[in-house]
């Protein structure tokens, strides 16, 4: 569910470009990305979706548009969040951008909050900030506390935590402290919890800061189908 929602931000973002600040073309975003949640929920109703958005959506189709968003605080507004990192040009883009594709769904303060945090230091990798630098913009803009390792978290008896503020933080925490794009990843599934959009968000980080080394990239292929690859493809050219 993680991989397909991310592809579904990515293709309305490319296919609303360019993007416009005023609020009728945002809104034409969330519209856009709403009906392209449905469809891919749809599409692959297998998939693992969480309940509340699996809820949303079921409710949507019954009405025939999409429903009002849940007032969600939970991490998967953070996990699907990549794509604007690179679609927007500067900070300013960012927020704006983030926001606008968060409360599709998740239009509770700290749910948007959680994207805009990942999306920013997504894009300060890409652009070539230091770890340093991204950890003390995280922390006095967004104000998590990153300031712990994961051992210690793990230690302090962390448990299973879907909401941003008690993921985001954590996911943030592993990719400053890996050494590499698969140490990130180990460190966000060691950690336990949310292992999965933990390692979504840790990883969307490290991709921007490392790179994806190609043996990931070709494992990764063999679990989406050719229209899926299409659009990542498609999106990276766009971007790059």
């Amino acid at each position: 569910d993680d991989s397909y929602l991310t592809i579904a931000v990515a293709e309305t973002l490319m296919n609303n470009y360019p993007i416009k600040y005023d609020e009728k073309s945002l809104k034409k975003i969330q519209e856009d990305l709403a009906n392209a949640f449905i469809k891919t929920w749809y599409k692959h109703i297998g998939a693992g979706w969480g309940s509340r958005f699996f809820d949303w959506c079921k409710k949507s189709a019954r009405l025939g548009k999409p429903a009002e968003a849940y007032n969600s605080c939970g991490n998967g507004s953070a996990m699907r969040i990549s794509p604007v990192a690179y679609y927007a040009k500067n900070e300013e883009e960012i927020i704006k951008y983030a926001k606008a594709v968060t409360e599709v769904t998740h239009n509770h303060p700290e749910g948007i909050k959680g994207a805009q945090a990942v999306a920013a230091a997504i894009w300060m990798a890409k652009e070539g900030y230091g770890k340093c630098e991204i950890k003390d913009y995280i922390t006095k803009t967004y104000g998590y506390n990153l300031n712990r390792t994961i051992q210690e978290i793990k230690d302090s008896g962390y448990k299973f935590d879907s909401t941003c503020q008690g993921s985001v933080p954590e996911a943030i925490i592993a990719f400053l402290e890996g050494d590499d794009f698969d140490d990130v990843i180990r460190l966000a599934i060691y950690l336990g919890g949310d292992a999965d959009t933990q390692a979504a968000i840790a990883g969307s980080i490290a991709e921007a800061f490392y790179g994806i080394p190609d043996k990931n990239v070709e494992i990764a292929k063999k679990y989406l189908d050719k229209n899926l690859i299409d659009i990542v493809y498609q999106f990276n050219k766009f971007c790059f």
